[in-house]
């Protein structure tokens, strides 16, 4: 497997933060801040879609 490049962290209040990162093989994958070695795996498709329905709202509910 190659290396992950993960961003910076996307912080909420306090210390909610989340990582999102892809490699080089078209993977996607999200973690806590700090512990980047327990991640969610799939796509760099199924993360793209993910974001557009957040930003659509689909998630609203969960806030």
């Amino acid at each position: 497997m190659a290396g992950i490049h993960w961003e910076e962290p996307f912080c909420g209040e306090g210390k909610n933060c989340f990582r999102l990162g892809t490699d080089d093989e078209g993977n996607a994958y999200i973690a806590l801040a700090g512990a980047e070695h327990t991640y969610l795996t799939d796509t760099r498709e199924a993360l793209a879609t993910l974001i557009r329905d957040i930003k659509a709202g689909k998630a609203d509910h969960l806030l």
